[in-house]
């Protein structure tokens, strides 16, 4: 088995859980934040719907710097619906799928850079930059359903039941 399998298979078993958060977002709050040093929920949910997509970027670039000296910083992607959230999602599962299903392990195993500005802050081998992708994909699902839950949205169970969905 190769390392991209593994990767592979975790994003199989992240995906539907994930989905299941995302339908639950609800529309019409965009700018709500638990509070005012917190990320909105509109941020928040594009952020967690569009993450599998930062592993094509990994794969396919040797780095990326995400506040670049010319100004053309990161802007986040937003979406006005439910719905358009999910496709946003489906597509970014599909390209950090496909980036992972063509790489290889020999690849996964050389160096990925991030800058800002220009300097490096982080220099790892790429296959511990996606290993912490799905850390912190769950850590940003994990506050996402603290959002829900203060929203009174019930819950989707993600890795075992909630006080909402007793049962899979």
């Amino acid at each position: 088995m190769q390392i991209k399998d593994l990767f592979l298979a975790q994003l199989d078993r992240e995906t539907p859980v994930t989905r299941r958060m995302l339908e639950r977002v609800p529309e019409g709050r965009p700018d709500w934040k638990p509070h005012e040093k917190s990320m909105s929920l509109g941020y928040l949910s594009a952020l967690v719907a569009t993450m599998p997509s930062w592993i094509e970027s990994m794969v396919t670039h040797p780095e990326l710097d995400i506040a670049p000296k010319d100004g053309s910083k990161y802007a986040p992607t937003s979406f006005a619906t439910t719905r358009e959230l999910l496709e946003g999602f489906e597509a970014s599962v599909a390209r950090g799928r496909k980036a992972l299903a063509d790489t290889s392990d020999e690849h996964l195993m050389t160096h990925w850079r991030m800058l800002v500005a220009g300097h490096v802050v982080a220099d790892n081998p790429r296959h511990l930059v996606v290993c912490d992708t799905f850390t912190h994909w769950a850590h940003h699902r994990g506050q996402l359903s603290v959002y829900l839950r203060l929203n009174s949205v019930p819950l989707a169970s993600i890795y075992g039941p909630t006080a909402d969905e007793k049962g899979f």
